[in-house]
């Protein structure tokens, strides 16, 4: 069985928490296995950390801004502005129009250190 997830791009902006779904995204992307936060977190924080680095995000796929899909299991929010840290959301939910619950929320260094464990 694979572990779904949504990547999705928001302008962090003073005011808004970053434990709270945004009502607008940037981008998005699609991740059919793996997604849970060992796995696509670590690499989400590792790309961030380790820029132009052998390090990246391996099987995303570009959506439309609207696409939902009904069987994911995670969802990551990567919150940016120019000259301001970059901010990672986790929330974990399973199927289309469940309420999906904050699990996580802090920077890349932040994220390695809760979830990435010896692979």
């Amino acid at each position: 069985m694979s572990t779904r997830a949504q990547i999705r791009f928001a302008t962090r902006e003073s005011g808004q928490s970053f434990s709270v779904e945004p009502s607008a995204i940037h981008a998005q992307f699609y991740k059919h296995h793996d997604g849970y936060p060992e796995s696509l977190g670590v690499e989400i924080a590792e790309s961030l950390l380790n820029s132009g680095s052998k390090h990246g995000v391996s099987s995303w796929e570009i959506e439309s801004l609207t696409h939902k899909h009904g069987d994911l299991e995670y969802v990551y929010y990567i919150w940016q502005a120019p000259e301001k840290e970059t901010y990672i959301s986790i929330f974990e939910g399973f199927g289309y129009g469940q309420d999906f619950e904050c699990i996580f929320v802090g920077n890349a260094e932040s994220l390695i250190k809760k979830y990435k464990h010896d692979r």
